[in-house]
């Protein structure tokens, strides 16, 4: 299984906050120019490439003189707001020099989530991308809040590798890759250079928070590699400060942890429901459901939902799952909130007597519904 970026024609790169700020030191222009360099090669040969990096926060927090980063989300915003100014300017610069174009886009989960401009999103990095325009994509950090965040850089990544259907995601990290043990406690650690991306084990491997300038950790590259495999895009985690480190990939050369989306890819509209990071509401569905659900791919009846937690409308994203609270499947309802209580419980062909009509016999329909 080497080799994951030989046959990859579209390709998402992360870099982290760590080495785009070299520590938190500011801005490492020299390792910017490094990255866009060896992009510029990718892109010259033939592929496409949309960078999504990290650094807006660390460096607005270089320029005001901040040692630790803040818990308050207006200084995280004022700080994102400074730095992202220096950051774009720095790869403008750099990719001018290799006569590629480079454009800005800042995103919230609230903009992958709503269809119409989900699909808005898709259209923009698809023209971009064949007019051989790099894509900077960030977390729009001076307008989010703690309810549409994404969180971190890693989730991100998966999400816009998930969007462009890319074939591989590559997460350039101040680490070496996956250890099996974390190697400053566990001088037995060994890498781990090939697995299934989803695989539990390496959840149980990875561990820690980030450092005090980024929110990422090993543990989130992991749960990015699994939520990129969904549409079947590979994963590479590497660090970022070994030489020519994208060409290598790019070549075939094994460096880092390879983490292969081994599952038949989604198809983009049961992606987009499976990205979604907030769902309006849940449901509690019985044994029977749920076995139906994901063995028999059937679509989920009223009769089998035994309970209806959250507001929403008809149209919304609910999840459903299982009487052990254990998350089985995520759709699109029919009904409202309100209606779905009534009806909750009860054979289809009731739902006229219940309700005074019906909008569908399902409460979720088998291609509006993807398993987990």
């Amino acid at each position: 299984m080497t080799g994951l970026l030989v046959q990859a024609r579209r390709l998402v790169i992360k870099v982290g906050s760590a080495l785009v700020t070299n520590d938190g030191k500011g801005l490492d222009h020299a390792a910017l120019a490094r990255w866009s360099a060896q992009i510029a090669t990718l892109v010259y040969s033939g592929r496409e490439v949309v960078l999504v990096s990290s650094g807006a926060i660390a460096e607005g927090m270089q320029r005001l003189g901040w040692q630790t980063r803040p818990d308050n989300i207006h200084e995280l915003q004022a700080a994102a707001a400074v730095g992202q100014m220096g950051l774009v300017q720095a790869y403008e610069a750099s990719f001018r020099q290799h006569g590629l174009h480079a454009a800005q886009i800042l995103l919230t989960h609230e903009d992958l989530a709503d269809r119409s401009r989900y699909l808005n999103a898709l259209a923009t990095l698809r023209t971009l991308l064949s007019l051989n325009v790099v894509p900077i994509i960030n977390e729009n950090d001076t307008v989010v809040t703690d309810e549409i965040r994404f969180g971190d850089n890693d989730t991100l990544g998966a999400l816009v590798a998930n969007l462009i259907e890319a074939d591989a995601l590559v997460i350039l990290t101040d680490q070496a890759g996956l250890f099996t043990a974390d190697p400053r406690k566990d001088p037995s650690a060994t890498l781990v250079q090939h697995a299934q991306a989803g695989d539990p084990l390496l959840e149980k491997m990875a561990g820690g928070a980030g450092s005090a300038i980024s929110r990422g950790g090993m543990l989130t590259k992991i749960l990015a590699a699994r939520r990129a495999a969904r549409s079947g895009a590979h994963t590479i985690i590497a660090s970022g400060r070994e030489h020519d480190v994208l060409l290598r990939l790019a070549n075939g050369e094994q460096i880092g942890t390879h983490l292969q989306a081994a599952a038949a890819p989604l198809s983009a509209r049961k992606t987009w429901l499976a990205d979604h990071l907030q769902v309006r509401g849940h449901l509690i569905i019985d044994t029977g459901a749920s076995h139906a659900l994901q063995h028999e791919g059937k679509s989920l009846l009223p009769i089998g939902v035994k309970e209806v937690h959250g507001e929403f409308t008809r149209g919304a994203v609910v999840s459903c799952l299982n009487t052990a609270r254990e998350p089985v499947a995520r759709g699109l309802i029919n009904y409202s909130s309100t209606d779905a209580r009534k009806i909750a419980g009860h054979p289809s062909h009731e739902i006229t007597a219940i309700l005074g009509f019906v909008d569908e016999p399902e409460l979720i329909h088998r291609d509006n519904l993807v398993l987990l």
